[in-house]
């Protein structure tokens, strides 16, 4: 190398031409102080929400794979918390994306947006529903479900006031999603919260008739508990529900945030249930990773919207919808309803195997590849680090929950090997 300056990843390093050595060294340092002064910036300027995160910071991703800035690879199995519904630079949903920014992000609601409207057609031909609503999140497709919900009643001259939800739920963050939360460690500092809402306990059946009654405007579930530690519901206790919604003339609105866009081997996770709502939420995986949400209605529910009772400014934007569009597309052609509920039952059936070997998992339970293993004692945050330090992300709920939301298209091979480190790294913890 002749020359007297080198450029290291944007970084000029001055001085004698360096040999091979010299100039991993040279990167080497750099990237590690790439990474200090992130955490330094995040440390100074952004809001404390997050508390200390994992010390690492990513530059790229391929398939399941992340990079660090120091060069390190990392098995992605939390997936952006279920969003990365087709892993890391995907070359279709890649094109779809840098295609349509080539010709318009966004543009005004006040117009027709064709990929917006496309979005919503395959949408409701792929489900129960008869129109969608787009927005950016789930916590905002929670706040319209609430918010329609009441309109619905409204609208019709019978209003109705109470909604409710299963205690240990998650429906999101702004402050009446988070009242829908069946958990005050989200709620209460919050307070005072908006009125009408009543918590049950979930899978309990008892307990959700006896709070339906004629003020009742919609209950509101999900069918897989995801932030409480990956808690499905049980099959007869969702079609009760739906039972007891329809003697009631109430709304069912199921928030499929976590569990939609084929995360639990269906499209939709009520697909498994052997009912349909009325209302039903979805965001996460939906577009891959490009912010979207949406809510899914029957016509009859639609009607409790009318002009200018709800909006949006970026929801559904070209951009946006584009993306989702890709992302069903590939569940389609890749078949990753498939691979989502073979390697699901295989990641599942390995998981117990270890299980009964040592007893340090106490329970495997989840849908698809939404998994939560139950460990025997309150290691979960030491165990998450540990995986980290061998290369894979997971996440943790709590003190005993470890939770997997990998990529629709994580393979077996790449299951197994996860499951033997995983494996390697309980024996440190006997029972």
């Amino acid at each position: 190398m002749n020359a007297d300056c080198r450029i290291i990843s944007g970084h000029k390093i001055h001085g004698s031409p360096m040999n091979n050595d010299e100039a991993y060294k040279a990167k080497e340092k750099y990237m590690e102080k790439q990474l200090e002064w992130t955490m330094h910036l995040d440390n100074t300027y952004y809001v404390n929400i997050f508390g200390s995160r994992l010390p690492v910071a990513f530059t790229h991703g391929k398939g399941v794979n992340l990079y660090s800035t120091e060069g390190n690879k990392y098995m992605d199995l939390l997936g952006g918390i279920a969003v990365n519904s087709l892993g890391h630079a995907n070359p279709r949903l890649v094109k779809a994306i840098s295609g349509q920014a080539k010709k318009l992000i966004h543009c005004s609601s006040l117009y027709y947006i064709p990929s917006q409207a496309e979005l919503a057609r395959t949408l409701v031909e792929k489900t129960f529903a008869d129109r969608a609503f787009f927005c950016n999140s789930g916590s905002e497709a929670n706040e319209a479900a609430i918010k329609l919900a009441r309109s619905y009643f409204f609208r019709k001259d019978a209003p109705r006031t109470k909604i409710i939800t299963a205690l240990q739920s998650f429906h999101g963050r702004t402050l009446a999603s988070v009242t829908a939360t069946g958990q005050s460690k989200y709620n209460l500092p919050f307070a005072p919260l908006p009125e009408g809402f009543v918590y049950v306990p979930y899978n309990d059946i008892a307990a959700i008739k006896a709070a339906v009654d004629s003020d009742t405007c919609a209950v509101m579930l999900e069918l897989v508990q995801g932030e409480s530690g990956v808690i499905p519901a049980d099959p007869a206790y969702i079609t009760a529900v739906r039972d007891i919604c329809t003697a009631a003339g109430a709304l069912l609105i199921l928030d499929e945030v976590q569990t939609g866009t084929g995360r639990t081997g269906t499209l939709f996770a009520y697909e498994q249930f052997g009912i349909k709502p009325d209302v039903l939420t979805t965001a996460k995986g939906l577009a891959g990773g490009v912010p979207i949400g949406a809510m899914l209605v029957t016509e009859d529910a639609s009607t409790g919207f009318v002009q200018g009772d709800h909006g949006t400014t970026f929801g559904g934007n070209p951009l946006a919808s584009t993306a989702a569009l890709a992302v069903l597309k590939e569940i389609d052609d890749r078949e990753l309803l498939k691979n989502t509920q073979t390697v699901g039952a295989f990641l599942k059936k390995k998981l117990t195997q270890i299980q009964k070997k040592n007893g340090t998992i106490a329970e495997v339970r989840g849908l698809g590849l939404l998994i939560g293993i139950e460990l025997s004692s309150p290691i979960a945050v030491e165990v998450k680090q540990k995986c980290f330090e061998k290369g894979y992300l997971v996440g943790s709920i709590g003190k005993n929950v470890l939770r997997l939301a990998p990529p629709l298209i994580l393979s077996k091979r790449e299951a197994a090997a996860f499951v033997s480190d995983l494996s390697d790294i309980l024996t440190d913890y006997p029972v």
